[in-house]
């Protein structure tokens, strides 16, 4: 074996050996994979090798487009036949609202150039006969589709990887990582077969790696253990059924009949494929419990679970009805093993939390599909130092060190359970919560807020009746206008026109102090940094120069700041900018860093009405003239006193109107609460939720993170060159000047459909029909009327008045290009005295 790698891969599963196979393409020498099986041995090998592109996530249906593409190639490739059936996926729906959410999904499958169509019911039927196709709505169907066998695929993307130069070693387990400070060295045992089990034997080595990627599947769990870190991955039972032949179906397909698409009943919760004359049903039933949470047994190999009819029974009964000549075929084979998920159901790709040149693929629960695709960009972004598209919502940072063994195992039993479960863009699911909750949770609560959960946190989305049933919030989801609009627009307005209270206190933040701060935060963001007292909004960038973080950073004094980031991404932002910072410290100083996200609660209050509401509350000599532009400008932080609550209050508002952010011992929030609204209730001051905010900042044309804002765009190409300060030297800025404006960050306004707003993952095109961009907002605007969105374009089209279409429902509505912050461009009512 060698004892020296560029990179070691550890986990030789479809995943792993896909990672090995594009480190390799990309120009990598000297790749080791290492399984302590076999090849295959853990959800590979009892996976049902479906390839479903269907997902609401943008970098997830790329990354499940890729590996359909490339698993086609891999047999001119190696020679070997990966088994692929391309035969099409039908998902079919029961409901109006499921073909509302296919019709979301499918306008997001055409910014990724995923084919698809749309069947009827007697479509349906002409085509495949034996479907029974009452109580169907319709369908979508993606012909490119298919599944594959999941062994032999794996093996045609070991073979490609050993034809370009990795080597494989099987039945060696890694028992230690110790990273040296330029390379890992790694721990490893010779496995060896006794009485049927695979056990350590005597037999121990070291090899050294530059990189180490880690796509251990059901033993992600020892792998978290080994490294020191917390690894949101665990297995849940996953059962599925072959039955022996169908004499129905045997005959359909003898007398010409083209073999059945991949068959998807999501109302029903199960999937069904043809299997050698008959069938495989695979069902996503309630009550899967989660299995492995403190480790694999060391018995359990290519193993499985017993299965457990009855808890299947009713999907089950559900295939035959959907597949009436079903009823009389036996069982052949069952199979219930175990399938890694995270929390919200999306693999973790990306570099490990505090730890260098460690790199995470685990918790994949479509592994199959998600192989090849991740395998591609995680090279991407080990060799390049970036993917081409932004990985961010699958890194493994964006679950924090609060997260638990417990709350992953209960919130990866439910993503399971919700697999074919309606995905509402407005979905707030229940497990697990509330967990993280600020002092002024049970107040809210009374008064009627119905919470999302953002990194753990429960964050008023909306303050709905008083009088509401427990399931008031769930009942009024939908993929058009819900039963919470209307509630959201009120709060918008009341913002508008007078006063609105914001809980923001899940915002993520950092001190940043020392001799070398100042230095190394002009190094690490693009903006000028503020003087002392003042505010500014700035970026951290890549190194390819795209956007990694968003922060205002406030100058508290010379070498101390406090910077603020998007509350759902608190342990991927100080990763990055503890990493960047134990860098620079031999060159520009010491450097503390605290994150402090805990210890200061935030109440944003905005609106023409907000200072007189504060003036009510302040503490001052001069309470008339404190929140007067004189002493307390726009960009401005000063310490005020409000009642008895020392604050740090901003003049920012990320609503776009008159207002400050209060930030305040988290200690003393209740205290803080109170004195807001006894002295709001003269000003007629509203509680405001995070729906209405979002379209306000719409109105402002405020870019946010994780929408307008990621790392497959620059700042320049998301129109925000004020924020930019090329006259100094900053981290990633020779990448953004070489890249250049490839699209650019537009606002549109939108006359669309009475019932319905874009929700920020639809295509645009041009006035003839040409697609053009897409969509990264949208919303409701009061201002104006209408929709309202926020996506990018070609440069040549991000001009105010160009005229677009935006695909919603299916169908192409007016949408106009407007001059950037169409509400209050002048910023009049921000800088607004009294």
């Amino acid at each position: 074996m060698k004892t020296h790698v560029k990179a070691l891969v550890v986990g030789g599963g479809a995943v792993g050996t896909s990672i090995a196979y594009h480190l390799a393409k990309a120009g990598w020498e000297d790749v080791v994979l290492l399984e302590r099986d076999e090849l295959t041995s853990g959800s590979t090998w009892h996976a049902a090798g479906l390839l479903p592109l269907f997902n609401m996530s943008y970098a997830t249906t790329h990354i499940h487009k890729y590996s359909v593409d490339f698993y086609k190639t891999l047999e001119a490739e190696t020679g070997l036949n990966a088994g692929f059936s391309v035969v099409g996926n039908l998902r079919m729906a029961q409901t109006k609202e499921r073909m509302d959410e296919y019709r979301l999904y499918a306008t997001t499958a055409e910014t990724c150039d995923v084919p698809y169509e749309w069947m009827t019911p007697a479509q349906i039927k002409e085509r495949w006969p034996l479907v029974n196709i009452e109580g169907l709505e319709g369908a979508i169907f993606h012909p490119t589709d298919g599944y594959i066998n999941p062994a032999d695929v794996t093996m045609a993307m070991a073979k490609g990887a050993r034809q370009r130069g990795v080597t494989i070693e099987r039945k060696w387990q890694v028992d230690g990582y110790e990273w040296t400070g330029s390379e890992w060295k790694v721990t490893l045992t010779k496995m060896v077969e006794k009485g049927g089990n695979l056990v350590p034997s005597e037999e121990t080595t070291t090899i050294t790696a530059e990189h180490v990627v880690t796509a251990t599947g059901n033993h992600a769990q020892r792998t978290a253990k080994l490294l020191g870190i917390k690894i949101p991955a665990i297995p849940v039972e996953h059962q599925f059924i072959v039955t022996e032949p169908d004499p129905a179906l045997v005959e359909y397909r003898k007398n010409g009949g083209a073999e059945h698409p991949v068959l998807r009943d999501a109302d029903a919760k199960w999937y069904v494929r043809e299997e050698r004359g008959g069938w495989i049903l695979g069902p996503y039933e309630r009550n899967a419990p989660a299995r492995f949470e403190y480790g694999v047994p060391d018995s359990f190999r290519a193993d499985l679970f017993p299965l457990d009819l009855e808890r299947i029974e009713e999907e089950y009964m559900s295939m035959i009805h959907r597949l009436p000549s079903s009823e009389e075929v036996g069982l052949k084979d069952d199979f219930n093993g175990p399938i890694c998920y995270t929390p919200d159901g999306n693999p973790l790709v990306g570099p490990a939390p505090g730890l260098r040149n460690m790199w995470l693929a685990e918790g994949f629960s479509f592994g199959i599909t998600a192989a090849g695709g991740t395998g591609y960009y995680l090279a991407q972004m080990m060799v390049e130092g970036e993917a081409e598209i932004d990985m961010a919502s699958l890194d493994p940072k964006r679950y924090g060190s609060w997260m638990t063994t417990e709350y992953a195992a209960r919130k990866n039993e439910e993503a399971y359970e919700h697999v074919y479960i309606l995905h509402h863009p407005d979905e707030e699911r229940e497990a697990a919560r509330p967990l993280r909750t600020a002092p002024a949770y049970d107040r809210q609560k009374a008064l009627g807020a119905q919470f999302g959960s953002v990194n753990g946190w429960e964050r008023p989305n909306y303050y709905g009746p008083l009088d509401a049933p427990a399931d008031f919030d769930h009942e009024a989801r939908s993929f058009r206008r819900g039963g919470w609009w209307q509630y959201a627009v009120d709060e918008a307005r009341a913002v508008r026109e007078g006063a609105g209270l914001i809980d923001a206190t899940a915002f993520t933040k950092h001190l940043v102090k020392g001799p070398g701060a100042t230095a190394f935060l002009d190094w690490f963001t693009c903006n000028k940094l503020p003087k002392v007292g003042r505010i500014n909004l700035t970026y951290a960038l890549t190194d390819h120069g795209t956007t990694r973080t968003e922060y205002t950073i406030v100058r508290l004094a010379e070498d101390e700041y406090y910077l603020i980031s998007a509350g759902a991404w608190t342990a991927y932002d100080g990763d990055y900018l503890r990493k960047a910072a134990d860098d620079k410290k031999a060159e520009m100083g010491w450097i503390e860093i605290q994150d402090v996200t805990t210890q200061w609660g935030v109440f944003a209050i905005a609106g023409p009405k907000s200072r007189d509401v504060l003036k009510e509350i302040v503490k001052d000599a001069d309470p008339e003239t404190v929140l007067g532009n004189k002493r307390f400008p726009w960009l401005s932080c000063r310490d005020i006193e409000l009642g008895m609550v020392p604050v740090r209050a901003i003049r920012v508002a990320y609503t776009g109107e008159l207002g400050w952010e209060l930030h305040h011992p988290i200690e003393m929030q209740n205290h803080l609460w109170d004195l807001l609204m006894k002295a709001g209730e003269k000003h007629g001051l509203k509680l405001v939720g995070g729906r209405a905010q979002n379209w306000l900042r719409q109105e402002k044309s405020y870019r946010a993170f994780g929408h307008e804002l990621g790392r497959d765009a620059t700042p320049l190409e998301a129109d925000l060159p004020r924020f930019v300060d090329l006259s100094k030297d900053f981290h990633g800025k020779a990448k953004l000047e070489e890249t250049g404006i490839r699209s650019k960050c537009v606002t549109v306004l939108i006359d669309g459909p009475e019932d319905a707003d874009p929700w920020g993952r639809e295509a645009l095109y041009t006035e003839d029909g040409t697609r053009v961009g897409r969509l990264t907002s949208g919303g409701y605007s009061v201002a104006f009327g209408k929709a309202i969105g926020m996506g990018y374009v070609s440069p040549d089209l991000a001009v105010a008045g160009t005229k677009l279409k935006v695909k919603m429902l299916d169908s192409l509505w007016d949408a106009t290009v407007t001059e950037d912050s169409p509400y209050d461009p002048k910023n009049e009512k921000l800088r607004a005295d009294g």
